[in-house]
């Protein structure tokens, strides 16, 4: 409220500082730029900083609680993994039938191609 006053008191006092702060302007800017100017940069490039770990850290939730989400689906419905474990066993095993029902004509390298 200081300054308030000296405007309501008196206007020759305002109109004085109003007028010095004009002159003063244009010597004490580039002064006060050069100062503020590094301590800006240096703002900015803490913010990049912290927005780029942000970003990271954020990334490594989402992978842990969607793996966190799949292991809790698999707890739940194990018919379902069973299912697809049971399908993917299904089909390896009529891909290997399929192939041993065509080699058992004579060829010997099946049984070894079978074990492995």
């Amino acid at each position: 409220m200081a300054i308030e006053d000296i405007f309501k008191n008196n206007v020759t006092t305002g109109v004085a500082i109003g007028v010095g702060a004009a002159l003063l302007a244009p010597t004490v800017m580039p002064v006060v730029g050069r100062v503020l100017r590094p301590a800006a940069k240096t703002t900015i490039k803490t913010g990049l900083l912290v927005y780029e770990r942000t970003r990271e850290s954020i990334a490594e939730l989402g992978e842990m609680a969607e793996d966190t989400y799949h292991e809790a689906y698999a707890e739940m419905h194990p018919a379902a993994e069973q299912a697809a474990g049971g399908a993917a066993t299904a089909a390896a095993t009529s891909g290997e039938s399929s192939s041993t029902g065509s080699s058992k004509g004579g060829s010997s390298g099946t049984s070894s191609s079978t074990s492995s």
